[in-house]
Parts: structure tokens; C-alpha cells; sequence
């Protein structure tokens, strides 16, 4: 099912308009194409093995930096150049009328191409496949000296984006991620590996935190305080937490099982966490009509926000180093005790769900509104129904607290996860772009 979804966006039918496009708006016809793109995307992601939620991360804030960019240097909002780290300006356009749908289609098609090269031959041919159909669409009544312009002109940003992006310490990513020797730090408190893959027996990505902020000044710009100190005393505040995972899985009701699941978003199964925030803005100018520029605007402030979310959760991940509640709850107080959701293979604290929905949600908030209420239909092709929420703080929030109701994180992880999101927002709420 997932399979024949994927082949169908490759073939454009998700472009709505039955009418020559040259009969609509201009802007309308640029939004629309940008959305497409963005729906393969989230498609790729989840057909693409290396993009672990960090790596997907990372490419949604080059494609949305370039798509951005691209349309900024037209005038009427601020390049990010200079703003965000080690952006230089990208080429000046040259005289001449550019087409708006067509420059964002060329920005995408370059983009996609390189940032998921490594993807599947499925998603090779969706990439070819929209690249030709979309763009002879496109092209079909356009001048062809406008077309020519945009087109090579889309490429040219996309090309200095991709350049930019080889410089961030993220680009090369080995074995899926996992290092190939990994020595675990001694003492009780540290992480040690909850699968039996043998892959896994290393964490995933333990570098990410060296990787280069966008809007952050550093990787470190959003520090947490250390976690409640280890200890096996029952009284003890770290014994209490795990107990809340362990109590709290024996009685979870429907909806709380729901809520976990939902938000899970594992790899290859979804568009992964980043993703699922992409989807939620994506809907939302969608149900909204949001013109062209803000769209553009509020894709790269989110996609920027939950990039530097997994790089500031993954510097206090490896700096604290701590043992997951699965770990500890076999160890201390029922050994045979298992958790709803697979835990995943990296240090507990914080929560990467708690800090990038944070970010996500920091960003939505200062562009919509503290109470803005959406659906989120983000699961709905994958049988998973839609859920409403009274604003973007209280999606996040649940997005938090699915992770105690998985068994996957402690409450500590939860809370501050969403401090250090917010954290994360608040230097990209800084970005000066539109006007």
C-alpha cells in the first residue's frame, strides 16, 4: 500500500489543479509545486535506510534553506545569510523575469537528488519521475527564456545550499550511523545497549552533537541541567521516576496506548519525528491557504528549529550518557518487565520526542498564535487516526508524554526535553526574514 502511495507522487497526481497551470496564479502554482515536492519527500524519508530521525532532520532544514532562499533573493524578505552559521549569500540573480513554480521545482529536483542519493531505486525512479512529469507540466506554455532562467537559477542556489551543507560535520554518515567500535562508559548509571542487534550495540550517531547549528551560536546553546542523581534507594528521586514508567505501564488505558503509538514515528515506518512536524505544517498551510512567502517562511523556521533540536538533545544525550528506564527496570525492579514501544539505541536524557516537538512548537506558535487550534492527519494513510489539539504547545506536550507512556523515557527527560525545545525556538524565532 505504502509502495503504490509512493509511486503515485512520483507521477505528480498530487499537483491538484486540473487546469493549465498557466491559468492560475503564479504563486498559487509555486505553492502547489512546493507541496508536492514536500509530500514525496516525507515519502523518501521513510524508504530511505540511513535517515534516522537526526539525519532526516537535517535534510528538511537544507531543502527548506535553499527553497527559501531561492525565492528570498527576489526581494521582499531577508536572505538567512549571515543569520544562520557559515551561510554565505547565494548567487544574485541575473536581469530578467523569473517563474516562480518553476525556479522551486529546479530548487527541489537538485536538492532531493543529492540529499537522498542514497535512497532506494523506488525512490530514485520518484525522484526521476517528478523531476520530468512536474517539469514538463511546468514548462508547457512558459516563455522559454523564463523557463531557462528559473531553472538554471533554482539549480545555481540549490548547488551553494548543497556546498554549505558538505561543511557541517553531518554529510558522511557510516554504518547506518552506528560506529563499528564503541567502548560504553563503566558505572551503573551509564547507557548500555536494549537490543540484540549487533549493530546496535553501539549507539546511533554519537557525534551529532559536533555537527553544525543553524540558528543555535553552538551545539551547546541549549544546556540542561544533569538528571536526578542514580540510585537504587526506593526513596531516591531516580528510583521513583522509573517506578512512574513501570506503574504507569501496567495500567495504560486505550487512548494512552493510542498516544504512544501515534507518536512513535519510528524509522522506516513514518516520516520519523522531524518529519511528523513537517507534515503538521504542511497541513496547516494547506487547510489555511497560506500564501507562498509565509509558507516558505514557516517551513524553514520549523525544519531549522527540530535540526537544532537533535543536534542540542544529542550534545546532553552523550554528555550525561544515561541508561534507559528498560534497563534500569529489569535490573531493579522486575526483570521480566518489557515497555509498550521498542526502546531506541542511544543514551535516555532527554527526550528527543520532548525537545525537537518543543522546538517545532516554539516556532508554530510565534507564527500562528498560542491558541491555534489543528488536526493532525499526519498517520491517517497508514490506518492511524487524526487528532485534535487546542494548540501547538499541547501537541508537543503529547508528543512528550507518549514517550513515559511507551516506557521509552523518564519524566525528568520529558519535562526538560520541552525546556530545552523552547530554548532551541527561541533562536530561531530570533531569524529576521519576512519584511
Amino acid at each position: 500500500m505504502r509502495r503504490r502511495h509512493f509511486l503515485a507522487l512520483a507521477g505528480t497526481t498530487a499537483l491538484a489543479s486540473t487546469l493549465p497551470l498557466r491559468a492560475l496564479a503564479a504563486t498559487t502554482v509555486a505553492r502547489d509545486v512546493l507541496h508536492t515536492w514536500y509530500r514525496l519527500v516525507l515519502e523518501l524519508v521513510r524508504h530511505t535506510a540511513t535517515y534516522s530521525p537526526p539525519v532526516a532532520s537535517r535534510a528538511f532544514a537544507y531543502l527548506a534553506i535553499a527553497n527559501y532562499e531561492a525565492f528570498a533573493s527576489g526581494g521582499g524578505m531577508q536572505s538567512l545569510a549571515g543569520q544562520v552559521n557559515g551561510l554565505t549569500p547565494v548567487p544574485a540573480r541575473e536581469a530578467g523575469v523569473y517563474d516562480d513554480a518553476l525556479l522551486l521545482h529546479a530548487v527541489m529536483s537538485e536538492s532531493v537528488a543529492t540529499f537522498f542519493a542514497n535512497t532506494g531505486p523506488t525512490g530514485q525512479r520518484a525522484i526521476g519521475s517528478m523531476t520530468e512529469k512536474l517539469g514538463a507540466k511546468l514548462s508547457a506554455g512558459a516563455d522559454p527564456d523564463v523557463a531557462a532562467r528559473s531553472a538554471a537559477y533554482g539549480k545555481a542556489v540549490a548547488k551553494h545550499i548543497e556546498a554549505w551543507s558538505l561543511t557541517d560535520g553531518g554529510a558522511d554518515v557510516q554504518n547506518m550511523g552506528f560506529p563499528m567500535t564503541w567502548t560504553l562508559t563503566e558505572g551503573p548509571a551509564h547507557w548500555v545497549p536494549t537490543s540484540k542487534i549487533v549493530q546496535q550495540q553501539a549507539p546511533l550517531l554519537p557525534d551529532w552533537g559536533k555537527v553544525r547549528p543553524f540558528a543555535m551560536p553552538a551545539g551547546d546553546a541549549c544546556g540542561l541541567p544533569p538528571p536526578p542523581e542514580y540510585s537504587e534507594d526506593p526513596a531516591s528521586e531516580f528510583y521513583l521516576q522509573a517506578k512512574e514508567v513501570y506503574d504507569t505501564s501496567k495500567t495504560l488505558t486505550d487512548e494512552q496506548k493510542a498516544i504512544a503509538r501515534f507518536w512513535s514515528d519510528d524509522p522506516m515506518l513514518s516520516p520519523t519525528p522531524p518529519g511528523h512536524w513537517e507534515s503538521i505544517t504542511l497541513q496547516i498551510l494547506q487547510r489555511d491557504d497560506i500564501d507562498l512567502a509565509r509558507s516558505l517562511d514557516a517551513l524553514v523556521r520549523v525544519s531549522i528549529a527540530v535540526a537544532d533540536g537533535f543536534i542540542a538533545c544529542w550534545v546532553t544525550k552523550f554528555d550525561y550518557d544515561l541508561l534507559r528506564p528498560v534497563t534500569y527496570i529489569k535490573r531493579v525492579i522486575d526483570k521480566s518487565w518489557e515497555p509498550l514501544l521498542i526502546t531506541p539505541p542511544f543514551p535516555e536524557y532527554p527526550s528527543g520526542h520532548s525537545t525537537q516537538s518543543g522546538a517545532a512548537a516554539g516556532v508554530l506558535t510565534a507564527i500562528f498564535g498560542e491558541n491555534f487550534a489543528f488536526e493532525d492527519a499526519t498517520h491517517v494513510d497508514d490506518g492511524i487516526a487524526a487528532r485534535s489539539f487546542p494548540s501547538f504547545m499541547a501537541a508537543a506536550e503529547e508528543a512528550a508524554i507518549s514517550r513515559l507512556y511507551g516506557g521509552i523515557h523518564f519524566r525528568a527527560a520529558i519535562e526538560r526535553g520541552l525546556d530545552q525545545g523552547l530554548c532551541v525556538a527561541g533562536h530561531v524565532n530570533a531569524l529576521k526574514t519576512l519584511g
